[in-house]
């Protein structure tokens, strides 16, 4: 089965992660593999991080293959600030 991408808004904040949150799980409940595109993605800060982790956990728990495509600078930035990016990057896949 072909993994499912959801393409993010360029905003990953505390501002657009409640209407981002119920997508998410809209998208998770399908069970089918997802990938997270994040390569539009110019600004995020911790609630958006907060909300990648949570859909991570609520994949894994399902097991469920949820992975990261799109290295925009915003999202590497942000990784790295809060010391995730070398847990994170198995996840990253390459963008078609």
């Amino acid at each position: 089965m072909d993994a499912r991408v959801l393409r993010l808004e360029p905003e990953l904040t505390i501002y657009s992660a409640a209407q981002l949150r119920q997508t998410l799980i809209d998208a998770l409940v399908a069970r089918d593999p997802l990938t997270l595109d994040l390569s539009d993605v110019c600004e995020v800060d911790s609630a958006g991080v907060q909300l990648l982790l949570a859909a991570m956990r609520h994949a894994g728990a399902q097991g469920m293959p949820l992975h990261l495509a799109g290295h925009s600078a915003a999202v590497q930035e942000a990784f790295a600030l809060l010391g995730l990016d070398a847990q994170l990057a198995p996840r990253f896949i390459n963008a078609n």
